[in-house]
């Protein structure tokens, strides 16, 4: 069984053989993958050694502290944090062997084409088709709020190949290629002024049977692998002590003592608590997840993410004054990725209004915590064991 000490070994074989230095940083990764150094808890020739989920801590601080480079997880978070693990599950091997190594490494950015113009908190509403033909499906349909679609080579896709069925029974699971035919994509300008998601139009698209994951008719349960992670990654991302949006909040009170007052200082302690609570809460579902796969936890956790971010960045905007209503650049921007910390106040303030929307609404996320955490009894589903194609819409 691999332990510590083999990583360590595994990891200084690495670096000696790639220095950090001297290797093309394209070049250290797929290295690195090939080690089994980049996922160590998959299995061996896809970026793991099968170990402990755990032990890539140990791995990590090893090539931080030689000045490795890392894969620029923040430019590729749905194809790391959603898309691969969904493939890991569900994926054929010539599946895995062809989508992970690129993903992992950079070379191939990922996007989500779940939610629709009339199926965002209902997803399983989703009304794009996918009609066989031979050994092909043709898709035509609307998706929105795909998240870095103007970058991404590739998608998760579900869509509809039986409306005879429940809404639930006749969804299948898809890898859509951006650069096909038919594929179209339209920036979305928000509240922001900038336009780091999308609206996607598919018109005749034909994605081969070779590129479906799981069962025909069975893309709901599969899609419940991508969510339950998107949660974790999203509501779960591992933060220093202060770390996130506390941060410049509590750095503009340590260094701006003119903007101080007995109530923004109560409301600041009272976040700056709540904010280290959830960190540590944060830590305690990683723990977990060593075990498995992630759960319904995760939905909480995405859920108190979204109520911080709101309320901190309320109070930076209030702390700041007229000076927390600004920031840079208004244009329409084309972002690769969110940079909550890197920006200014009113930037913050504005973004993060959409975190209770993103990867699941908050009303959504309460009825799973409810439910599916907390045991208690299930809202009526009056569509339940309705044919999709008999639906009002």
């Amino acid at each position: 069984m691999t332990d510590s000490a083999e990583l360590q070994r595994r990891t200084a074989e690495l670096l000696a053989a790639h220095p950090p230095a001297t290797t093309d940083r394209l070049d250290f990764l797929k290295a690195r993958f090939d080690a089994g150094l980049s996922w160590v808890h998959y299995p061996e020739g896809l970026g793991g050694l099968g170990a402990p989920r755990s032990l890539q801590a140990v791995v990590d601080a090893e090539l931080e502290a030689a000045g490795a480079p890392d894969n620029d997880p923040r430019r590729n978070g749905i194809g790391l944090g959603m898309a691969a693990p969904t493939i890991l599950k569900y994926g054929t091997e010539e599946q895995k062997q062809r989508y992970l190594r690129p993903l992992w490494i950079g070379e191939e950015v990922w996007c989500q084409l779940f939610s629709e113009p009339g199926a965002g908190s209902d997803l399983a509403a989703l009304g794009t088709r996918a009609v066989r033909d031979g050994d092909d499906w043709i898709v035509n349909g609307q998706k929105v709020w795909t998240s870095g679609a103007h970058n991404a080579r590739w998608a998760i896709l579900i869509a509809r190949t039986d409306p005879d069925v429940p809404k639930h029974a006749g969804i299948t699971y898809f890898i859509c290629d951006m650069t096909d035919p038919g594929v179209e994509v339209r920036p979305l300008r928000q509240i922001t002024g900038e336009a780091e998601f999308n609206e996607v139009f598919l018109t005749d698209v034909r994605i081969p049977d070779s590129r479906r994951l799981g069962a025909i008719g069975d893309g709901w349960r599969v899609a419940q692998t991508t969510l339950n992670n998107e949660r974790v990654a999203i509501g779960g991302m591992r933060l220093p002590r202060e770390g996130g949006m506390i941060a410049p909040v509590a750095k503009a009170w340590r260094e701006r003592p003119e903007l101080r007052t007995h109530d923004l200082h109560q409301r600041l302690l009272k976040l700056w608590v709540e904010a280290e609570v959830a960190r540590l809460t944060g830590e305690r579902l990683r723990q977990q997840l060593v075990a498995g796969q992630p759960g319904p936890e995760g939905a909480g956790m995405k859920l108190a993410f979204a109520r911080l971010n709101q309320e901190i960045s309320g109070l930076e905007v209030e702390l700041l004054g007229e000076e927390g209503l600004l920031y840079d650049d208004w244009t329409l921007r084309r972002p690769e990725l969110v940079d909550f910390t890197g920006r200014e106040a009113g930037y913050r303030y504005l973004r993060a209004k959409g975190n209770s929307i993103e990867g699941g609404t908050s009303e959504i996320l309460l009825n799973i915590v409810a439910e599916r955490v907390l045991g208690l009894p299930a809202e009526p589903r009056t569509d339940k064991d309705v044919a999709w194609k008999d639906l009002a819409r």
